[in-house]
């Protein structure tokens, strides 16, 4: 798998506040990156150092294996970078103002309008590219917004919160896009939206205060979410005494007469034996149901967790 970008030990300051510390990680291609953290953990400040608009107090960042200080043409050549505010010239037309980007990039003229077009259709723009950008939908600006960035074909695009302030139908396809973009570049997708995360991503990092706090991939924040409870229903009062002989039953928490809360080991689940053991004793099972962290739970707990250390 190729390593598209490498940050080691990036810090920032602003006088003597510390705005990034000590902050490292790898994007692969292929891998969608969810950077999550509070207003304020460092998330912009991050962003802006990974694409060259601000110098790390410390450290190093490579883009597809250029190093961005020293070598800062080269490796922006492979960066597309969408901001929290889309720069779009207002004024101009879709066509218009991908034409402009598309110089600004230094594509050559040859190439130019079979990027213009490629890029129209990723993001769904083709059919309003003679429109003023004035005119659009928010989130049709944000398309070309995210147009500019993927112009040039670069191996990373940085997504600085891409759906605010979009309406449902709008957030559903920029994730898609997003997705989709994915699929053939390394994309970073900075957020502080915690179910855009699960939706978009391969891969969650959280920020907190400058520094990393989480770094786990979407299938082990799932497992992570997986509390070890069942919560359980039966027309009948349940034995509780019986139902702890069950091989990997920790404790039992009564809730009503007829629900009841398991707690159990994560890594054996008894869940189909438990449901066996209840229809045999003819309790009636009425509902089993996994009680799940949610992204929120973690993201608290995570933080709240850090800010005590």
């Amino acid at each position: 798998m190729t390593t598209l970008i490498e940050a080691d030990r990036l810090s920032r300051y602003y006088g003597s506040h510390c705005a990034v510390k000590d902050v490292s990680f790898t994007l692969a291609k292929g891998e969608v990156l969810g950077f999550l953290g509070a207003n304020g953990a460092g998330k912009t400040t991050t962003m802006q150092m990974l694409c060259g608009n601000l110098a790390p107090s410390a450290g190093q960042i490579k883009i597809n294996g250029f190093d961005l200080l020293d070598q800062p043409k080269a490796a922006k050549l492979n960066l597309g970078y969408l901001p929290d505010t889309p720069p779009l010239y207002k004024e101009l037309t879709v066509q218009e103002f991908l034409l402009y980007c598309a110089q600004l990039h230094g594509i050559a003229k040859n190439s130019v309008a079979d990027a213009i077009k490629r890029a129209q259709e990723r993001c769904g723009l083709t059919d309003v590219a003679g429109r003023l950008i004035a005119n659009l939908s928010k989130g049709f600006q944000q398309r070309v917004g995210i147009a500019q960035a993927i112009l040039h074909n670069p191996e990373v695009i940085v997504l600085d919160e891409p759906t605010v302030g979009l309406d449902p139908i709008q957030i559903r396809e920029i994730r898609a896009l997003i997705r989709e973009l994915g699929q053939d570049h390394g994309v970073i997708l900075s957020t502080h939206i915690l179910t855009e995360v699960q939706e978009s991503c391969t891969h969650v990092q959280i920020i907190d205060q400058g520094r990393l706090i989480f770094n786990e991939t979407i299938a082990g924040l799932n497992r992570q979410m997986d509390t070890g409870t069942l919560q359980i229903t039966t027309r009948l009062a349940p034995d509780i005494e019986n139902l702890l002989k069950i091989p990997g039953i920790s404790s039992i928490e009564n809730i009503t007469e007829n629900r009841i809360k398991i707690h159990h080991s994560v890594t054996a689940n008894p869940a189909e034996q438990i449901a066996e053991y209840i229809i045999t004793a003819g309790w009636g099972l009425q509902e089993l149901t996994p009680v799940k962290r949610s992204m929120e739970d973690i993201f608290i707990s995570l933080t709240k967790e850090h800010r005590e250390l």
